[in-house]
């Protein structure tokens, strides 16, 4: 194992502490941007410790779906952190590097949280998990489109391979790449719960979305949520700035055009919730679809392409 390997798995372990600070680091932005004070890029570390010493609940009637599906929400989600490419490297953890892999890791913390919220009963937690699971059928239909677009100039669905065709930059003379940029910024909305789909500042129950189907954790139950969320916008900045965007030179450089793209796309999304309203819910599934729609003819060209 090469010294980059280990300092590409390095990273990939780092992204577990580094993730709350992304997200805290958008809040603090959007605060700045809507010129309020805010608090700090820092609170969610608080609210993660705050949360860690407090205890948790189990609500009556529940079973074993309820105690499994945080252990399960959790580990698929750092699974998915030992996926992504750093660099164009990839240390070998056992479970491949494969883009579909990554996808199934990621909808598997999306199915336990709602196999929770079907098995307390919760009124206000159904409700979210409904909502979240509807908005999920475009968005995973989406992600699978984007990364079929992503693969072609790879010739494969390898994330190291994606990675590395697309460093240099070339894909973007194509339609195509700017049909997958579309597609794979309405995924990375959903997937953080930003606006328009999400409001992540909301605490109404009424409006809920990603937030409703941990209604029914506390301590540190809901702290390992809350880092998970976290964790799923980490993860899906950095795929995107692995394999869309350009990313040219040594591992080192390397390196330094994957925080500069992570700090591009914190500051994107502060800009984009700070200009744009939480859209109606019934709205949100037909912009998915329009992105989808666009990238299916971004496909549709490159397969064309191809036949030509």
């Amino acid at each position: 194992m090469t010294a980059q390997t280990i300092a590409a798995g390095g990273v990939e372990l780092a992204g577990v502490a580094l993730a709350p600070l992304v997200v805290g680091g958008v809040q603090w932005l959007k605060a700045r941007a809507q010129g309020r004070r805010g608090a700090s890029a820092l609170q969610p570390y608080r609210e993660l410790r705050r949360l860690w010493g407090r205890a948790g609940v189990r609500p009556e009637p529940s079973s074993g779906v309820y105690a499994l599906a945080v252990p399960v929400a959790v580990a698929a989600t750092f699974l998915a952190l030992l996926l992504l490419p750093i660099a164009s490297i990839a240390p070998d953890w056992g479970l491949g590097n494969d883009a579909l892999v990554l996808f199934g890791l990621l909808a598997v913390g999306r199915f336990a949280l709602a196999a929770a919220a079907w098995d307390t009963g919760s009124g206000f937690e159904l409700m979210g998990a409904a909502r979240d699971l509807t908005i999920a059928v475009f968005v995973e239909a989406l992600f699978l489109v984007v990364l079929a677009l992503l693969a072609f100039p790879a010739h494969s669905t390898d994330l190291v391979a994606m990675s590395g065709a697309a460093a240099s930059g070339e894909a973007w003379r194509e339609p195509a790449q700017w049909a997958a940029a579309l597609g794979l910024g309405l995924v990375i909305l959903a997937e953080a719960g930003r606006r328009p789909i999400d409001n992540p500042d909301t605490h109404l129950e009424l409006t809920m979305v990603h937030e409703g189907p941990t209604l029914e954790y506390a301590g540190r139950d809901l702290a390992l949520l809350h880092w998970a969320a976290a964790a799923r916008t980490w993860a899906v900045l950095v795929l995107a700035a692995e394999v869309l965007l350009p990313h040219p030179g040594a591992f080192a450089v390397q390196l330094l055009w994957l925080a500069g793209w992570i700090v591009v796309f914190v500051v994107l999304l502060a800009l984009a919730e700070t200009i744009q309203p939480k859209m109606r819910l019934l709205r949100v599934p037909v912009l998915l679809y329009g992105g989808a729609v666009i990238a299916m003819l971004g496909l549709a060209g490159r397969l064309l392409g191809v036949a030509a």
